[in-house]
């Protein structure tokens, strides 16, 4: 019981949850506002994470300021991706039908391009590096500063988005996309001009993810694919297309992955998260916070 009880826990429960928050709403927004499943969001942490560990180790730049560079060179990625590759499908509205389907083949397709490419320009070698390793005592606590570091900028960066959302013009538009995306098109919003947004900010976010993940972690240029599965089971959570319930489901899944690792074994984990994920599609299969289907 003092071991569930101890501070140490409770923080790597909320540090992974803000992990987990800023991770899925990047995906859920996408998903949100357009349908589209972007399935290559763990590689686009990847890239985020050797953009941090390239500045660091090459040219000597924190990996706090590397953070900034993930996000640029990310949502230019999504800019240059929505153009490419969704500007014509969202405006097709003859197959509006088959639109998750085909942005699931487009986005498995983008996913296997990155690894690729970062395979070749970094190798397929684990890169890492320490920074702010250094343990900080509080009181009876002992964490390291990188994961404190990485606590703050992914909760204030979660925050900072849902505020971005709830009271800025775009996102009031981005809102009434993902609410109901015909009517708002109605009123006169811009669609093609909010959808860029939307993958930019989306984008942005894995690249910040991977940047702070890569403080802590290793990174290898085919290691998206647990962040993206990770991503999935926490949009689902909380219901597709709602972003408080990203949120909400980063909450759950971290502290049932923490506590319940702490109570069984890291052999339990899969089994843990998985689980809990059936149950949630058998008792409310809209998600904690989705809405049904009419």
């Amino acid at each position: 019981m003092a071991q569930i009880l101890s501070p140490e826990l409770l923080l790597a429960a909320l540090m992974l949850a803000s992990t987990y928050a800023l991770v899925a709403l990047g995906l859920n927004l996408i998903y949100g506002a357009m349908r589209l499943l972007n399935v290559a969001h763990g590689d686009l942490m990847v890239l985020g994470g050797y953009v941090a560990w390239s500045g660091f180790t090459l040219l000597g730049l924190s990996p706090l300021l590397g953070l900034f560079g993930a996000m640029l060179l990310a949502a230019g990625l999504g800019i240059a991706c929505y153009t490419l590759f969704f500007k014509r499908l969202v405006r097709n509205t003859a197959i509006a039908a088959r639109l998750e389907a085909n942005s699931l083949l487009i986005f498995f397709g983008v996913s296997i391009i990155l690894q690729n490419l970062m395979s070749l320009v970094f190798t397929a070698d684990a890169r890492s590096y320490s920074y702010m390793d250094t343990l900080v005592q509080w009181g009876s606590v002992s964490i390291a500063l990188n994961r404190l570091v990485i606590l703050g900028i992914s909760a204030g960066a979660t925050v900072a988005v849902l505020c971005f959302l709830r009271f800025s013009v775009f996102g009031i538009a981005i809102r009434a996309l993902i609410q109901q995306r015909d009517a708002a098109s109605l009123i006169g919003i811009d669609a093609d001009r909010i959808n860029i947004v939307v993958f930019c900010l989306g984008f942005a976010l894995a690249g910040l993810a991977g940047a702070l993940i890569s403080m802590t972690e290793s990174v290898t240029p085919f290691g998206g694919f647990p962040f993206t599965i990770a991503a999935f089971v926490v949009v689902i959570l909380g219901g597709l297309g709602s972003l408080g319930g990203a949120v909400a489901g980063s909450l759950l899944l971290a502290f049932v992955e923490v506590y319940g690792v702490t109570l069984t074994s890291a052999a339990y984990r899969s089994i843990l998260v998985y689980g809990l994920f059936i149950l949630i599609l058998f008792v409310r299969p809209q998600g904690l916070f989705g809405r049904k289907a009419n």
